[in-house]
């Protein structure tokens, strides 16, 4: 191993100061937490902010300033940070450990109920209140931090991918989605409210089921009581479920969303990238995947019925859409969504799948008519309490503690790949209607296999490729980088219309005998 493996990874003088620098602006915030005083608050925490940001920007550039672009190998299997080792497991047990003090005891970062925030909490109430006007939270500090993240990290991601026009669009997008419809407009939004006038906090790129929230009943409430802008918001919230996703899954697939315009896939592409070769690409780890992520969509639809169900009224001489309405509508949608499936894409669906989508239908039909047949309530228990036990498994363990904190453990991709319901609809979508898909010439293919190691969705790109197959999964959430990392040029990202495509498999078979002539068919297309 000695005598093939990479020289070990050096860094210069320059990247030695702007480490230091980052530590430095860490220990600020550290500092904070333990409620130092400092004399000028903005000030410092302006500082460490600011030198957070530089630090990670400006020794990724020596880092990558003398290299051509492209992926670096640069001993990622052999890094105790990129490998498992010692240091992965140390960074994965600090990120989570920050993630369960976020979501379960805040007041360990100075966050009062009652009275002015201590802590880096209370660190980060001038900042707040400059945007919002009012005291920050937890989540207002996590979301700071979470954008400096993708932007910083997101320099890294240009610098290192610079050769490829789609990386750095894909990129520059998911930093402007975060920065201004994550972070600064819900704050602004804030900030218009009055005695008179009140507009709920809303994260615009966030559709459910990512915001489980948005049909509860204080949120309608938020939404009709802000008038006209409110009744809007919610409509577009309603609108982007059955309109927008829809159709921009059908045109680009789901990327349009997990690699462009997602938080959470933001920041597993940039400060996650690292990590990506991490996922694991077995048979095994695919079956778990598709039966978690699904089950997951299941529970969310049950969970938001339930809610909505538990706030409508009875009198259907007062109210159009009452509880029977609703579950009958909810149970014809989904009857309808699955014999059209079942009609139209039977074929494409695995023995698996297809038991798998009766069973979840059956499950999910049958409850609505227990809760017909007792009078019981809807799916055996409150409301809320569905709603409780969805927070806090899927919302806060699965989306935060193990999500981002197993980024070095499982790669970057672990809640995108295993518990992201949004993820879900927009891969059943992809997989049964999109005319996205990653198309292969596996003449070229040498198997060199950087397309499967680098793919952070688990996918085999490899074995796709080596048969001329075109790669069309639920799972991949198009971020390019097999494209990017192929030697050969063999993988190709392509929206077109399905007619007047050659079909690669008859080209590498040699089926194909006029292959002339469908080339100057597909051109007429």
């Amino acid at each position: 191993m000695s005598l093939s493996a990479n020289p070990p990874a050096s860094v210069n003088l320059l990247q030695k100061i702007w480490a230091f620098t980052g530590v430095c602006a860490l220990g600020i915030l550290f500092l904070a937490v333990f409620n130092f005083e400092f004399p000028n608050r903005p000030l410092w925490l302006g500082a460490s902010l600011v030198l957070l940001t530089l630090s990670i920007v400006l020794f990724s550039y020596e880092e990558y300033k003398g290299l051509p672009g492209g992926i670096k190998n640069n001993g990622v299997w052999t890094s105790a940070l990129t490998n498992r080792g010692l240091w992965g497991w140390l960074l994965g047990i600090a990120i989570t450990f920050f993630y369960v003090i976020l979501y379960f005891y805040p007041q360990f970062l100075g966050l009062n109920a009652e009275g002015d925030n201590t802590g880096v909490v209370g660190f980060f109430d001038p900042l707040s209140k400059t945007l919002s006007g009012n005291p920050a939270s937890q989540w207002f500090v996590y979301g700071t931090l979470y954008t400096i993240a993708i932007l910083a990290f997101g320099i890294k991601f240009l610098w290192k991918y610079r050769h490829n026009r789609y990386e750095k669009i894909r990129t520059l997008s998911v930093m402007f989605f975060q920065t201004a419809f994550a972070f600064l407009i819900p704050e602004f939004m804030a900030r218009l409210n009055t005695d008179n006038f009140s507009l709920p906090y809303y994260d615009l790129k966030n559709i459910w089921p990512l915001n489980y929230y948005n049909f509860e009943q204080y949120r309608i409430d938020q939404f009709l009581n802000a008038g006209n802008i409110g009744l809007a918001l919610l409509i577009f919230g309603i609108i982007s479920i059955f309109i927008i996703t829809p159709i921009l899954t059908y045109y680009y697939g789901k990327r349009w969303y997990c690699s462009w315009v997602c938080g959470c896939g933001g920041l597993a592409e940039t400060a996650g990238d690292p990590f990506r070769h991490l996922s694991d690409k077995s048979l095994f780890a695919w079956k778990v995947e598709r039966w978690v992520v699904h089950s997951v969509l299941v529970f969310v639809v049950l969970m938001t019925t339930a809610v909505v169900h538990s706030y409508l009224g009875y009198d259907a001489q007062k109210y159009w859409l009452n509880k029977d309405v609703f579950l009958i509508a909810v149970a014809v949608f989904l009857g309808v969504i699955f014999a059209l499936i079942w009609k139209f894409k039977k074929e494409e669906l695995q023995k698996d799948a297809q038991y798998g989508a009766i069973g979840y239908l059956a499950i999910v039909l049958g409850l609505i008519a227990i809760h017909y047949l007792s009078g019981s309530n809807v799916f055996l228990f409150q409301a809320e309490t569905l709603r409780s036990w969805y927070a806090f498994l899927i919302g806060a363990i699965f989306s935060g503690v193990i999500g981002t904190g197993f980024y070095p453990i499982f790669g970057n991709r672990v809640w995108c790949r295993f518990g992201c319901p949004m993820a879900a609809i927009l891969g059943l979508q992809q997989r049964l209607f999109s005319r996205f898909r990653i198309t292969t010439n596996g003449g070229q293919c040498i198997s060199c296999g950087n397309c499967s190691t680098y793919c952070e969705m688990g996918i085999d790109v490899r074995a796709y490729a080596q048969k001329g197959q075109n790669i069309v999964r639920a799972s991949c959430v198009g971020c390019g980088i097999c494209s990017a990392v192929c030697p050969r040029g063999v993988l190709k990202l392509e929206n077109g219309p399905l007619e007047g495509r050659i079909n690669s498999d008859d080209v590498l078979t040699g089926n194909d005998l006029d292959l002339l002539d469908l080339i100057k068919e597909q051109r007429k297309h």
